[in-house]
């Protein structure tokens, strides 16, 4: 939960900066001949909050970028994200714990340093969550769930960057393993991998 509390200014502050620099005009406006698409994939390490340990997989992007928009709005883009949990569990998770999600949403980014470029984003997805217990009787649930985060990408290549990108999910009514529901779940974790932006972005 701490980590959440500092999220939230984090995300205000990117807004911000972001509206400046576009109004105010202190630096060149990036501008694309067209649409841009970028596909990436990543290693996640999350935390479940189910068994109170950490689960790792694999997660895919894929972003789609509208160019010729007003300043104001060039760095927001659409970005669907679909990731699978299902590896080197904690010995304190259930047994075959997996938690598939999928989803997307409005990803922005903040676009003042050649290299480096800070994003936040805001995701409405749907998640599986399976588990085994240790009796041998299994669970199933799935749930709508709205996810916040945010990261930095770092330009490796004239196309290629990497990406640290950092979420938490608020999966509502969890738990409901009898006829009560016992409440939220909110797993988080952080995926680094690649990302290859298939249209550069250049200055004038």
């Amino acid at each position: 939960m701490g980590i959440r509390l500092y999220l939230v200014p984090t995300l205000a502050v990117f807004f911000v900066c972001a509206t400046y620099s576009a109004v105010a005009q202190t630096v060149p406006a990036a501008t694309e001949g067209k649409s841009s698409w970028a596909i990436g994939a990543g290693i996640s390490g999350y935390n479940s909050d189910y068994g109170n340990g950490h689960i790792l997989g694999g997660t895919l992007w894929i972003d789609y970028r509208l160019t010729r928009v007003p300043s104001l709005l060039q760095g927001f883009a659409i970005e669907a994200e679909a990731r699978d949990l299902n590896y080197f569990r904690s010995a304190t998770e259930e047994t075959n714990l997996r938690q598939d999600t999928a989803g997307g949403g409005l990803i922005y980014s903040w676009r003042h340093f050649a290299k480096f470029r800070p994003y936040a984003k805001l995701f409405a997805e749907y998640g599986n969550n399976d588990e085994g217990l240790k009796t041998g009787t299994r669970y199933h649930d799935s749930r709508n769930f709205f996810a916040e985060g945010g990261g930095v990408e770092y330009r490796m290549m004239r196309h290629l960057w990497v990406r640290a990108d950092y979420e938490y999910q608020s999966w509502p009514d969890m738990f409901s393993k009898s006829t009560v529901s016992t409440g939220r779940m909110n797993p988080q974790g952080i995926t680094v991998g690649a990302i290859y932006h298939f249209t550069r972005p250049r200055l004038h």
